[in-house]
């Protein structure tokens, strides 16, 4: 397991829902015992964040300003790019019903459906970018590779398998394709994920045309979505995830 990856991921924990709003309901109860208003008003806060943030319309507050940032490319034919890069979205492991093989994850499918969709419209190249920074099973770009050609039918160029997050994404792909003679891609990743992966692309010497997919803010609300659900409070982690990031990158890549 990468050390740099395993650090990121406990720091992520601290700061992201559930475990920072349990852990701020707990400095209320501290605080309480000596100042009872501000301790209480503290917990009462956090048992609010985390309802809101567990519902389909409070996750939807986070996710659609991130999602606004990059529309679908209208005519990827028209855009001059002579690539397509998708980033890998995680993997699931030992599929049971495949011979115990790993399998993209559901994101990862989205990207690689819509990868594939863009390929049949410009017969461009390929490039898979995604390691394995928990050192468990194969890359995350290898299981893509596979599950492209065996699934969908569709050739894959290059295998970047080492990169362990999406700054690594960018230079490790800048590189091959830079050897290939190649400056100017479509980039295939969700939609709330597309503004951290241009920002960081943008520092390569590709030219980067963004090709979002799984946009998860444009369903009409209904009254599903203002119950607290597991589902929404895994939306909201990712968005904010995704904000969190935008703000680091900044800070660490100028």
């Amino acid at each position: 397991m990468s050390i740099s990856w395993f650090f990121t991921n406990l720091l992520a924990a601290f700061l992201l829902p559930p475990l920072s709003l349990v852990l701020l309901g707990c400095l209320g109860w501290w605080l309480a015992r000596r100042f009872r208003f501000a301790g209480n008003t503290i917990i009462i806060t956090s048992i609010a964040l985390l309802l809101a943030l567990s519902t389909g319309a409070g996750s939807r507050l986070l996710v659609a300003p991130l999602e606004n940032r990059s529309l679908p490319v209208p005519n990827p034919k028209m855009v001059d790019a002579k690539a397509i890069v998708i980033l890998g979205g995680g993997r699931s492991f030992a599929a049971p019903e495949d011979d115990n093989r790993d399998q993209p994850s559901a994101q990862t499918l989205a990207r690689l459906r819509h990868g594939a969709r863009l390929y049949r419209m410009t017969g461009l190249p390929i490039l898979v970018s995604g390691g394995a920074p928990d050192r468990g099973g194969e890359s995350e770009a290898a299981v893509m590779a596979r599950a492209l050609r065996e699934d969908f039918h569709i050739p894959v160029r290059w295998i970047e398998g080492t990169s362990e997050n999406t700054a690594q994404n960018a230079t490790h792909a800048a590189t091959i394709l830079r050897e290939a003679g190649i400056d100017r891609v479509l980039l295939v990743t969700d939609a709330m994920h597309m503004s951290r992966a241009m920002q960081i692309f943008s520092k390569t010497s590709l030219m980067v045309v963004p090709a979002p997919t799984d946009f998860r803010s444009r369903k009409p609300l209904s009254v599903a979505d203002f119950i607290p659900s597991a589902g929404g409070l895994q939306t909201s982690h990712y968005a904010l995830h995704e904000w969190i990031g935008l703000v680091w990158y900044r800070l660490r890549h100028v």
